[in-house]
């Protein structure tokens, strides 16, 4: 057991150490749009699906509560959290419907969306990013290795290098803890 441990343990950090010569650059200019976007009154929306809903959720709280430091909250919604507006929006218009509705809604120009796929593929993250578009927000995806169809419709694709959906999940909260991070020393100094 102790071996398949290590496995995993090294398995991930080779991960990010890919992370750390391929992505970069994705990961600067996606810190940068946030920045941005927050500057000019903009706010951050987030989506995925299972375990990337759970990503978006984490990445908003961070923002609204504190990551490392007690400072003021920054504007963040998660799109996965309201189960009323989730499930009557399945119901009555279909369930690729349920990011991009909301999009609809609430998403302005001087908005950033940060949609979050393993695959790239999901239908509903695709219809949320396409809103958002037509709203005039910029994108950033956070998706695996290919990056599917969600990194050729985003301004920011940042791909994780890895096939397997638990080393892309665990590199897609280092990003999100990276972002925090990066926007904490942005507007209120070392943490």
């Amino acid at each position: 057991m102790e071996e398949l441990i290590k496995k995993e343990l090294t398995d991930s950090a080779y991960v990010k150490s890919l992370m750390a010569e391929e992505t970069i650059s994705s990961i600067v200019d996606a810190v940068d749009l946030v920045i941005k976007a927050l500057r000019r009154g903009g706010k951050i929306l987030l989506f995925g699906n299972g375990g990337s809903a759970a990503d978006a959720q984490h990445i908003a709280c961070e923002l609204i509560g504190k990551f490392k430091k007690v400072r003021s909250s920054q504007p963040a919604i998660a799109l996965t959290t309201d189960t009323s507006v989730l499930t009557s929006v399945a119901n009555d218009f279909g369930y690729e419907f349920i990011f991009s509705r909301q999009i609809e809604a609430i998403a302005n120009s001087e908005d950033v969306v940060i949609a979050i796929s393993t695959s790239g593929n999901s239908p509903n993250v695709l219809e949320g990013v396409k809103a958002a578009r037509d709203k005039g927000c910029k994108t950033i995806a956070l998706t695996g290795r290919s990056g599917g169809k969600l990194s050729q419709i985003v301004d920011i694709p940042i791909r994780i290098p890895s096939n397997e959906t638990a080393r892309i999940q665990e590199a897609h909260i280092t990003v999100g803890h990276v972002i925090c991070a990066m926007v904490e020393k942005a507007f209120f100094g070392e943490s």
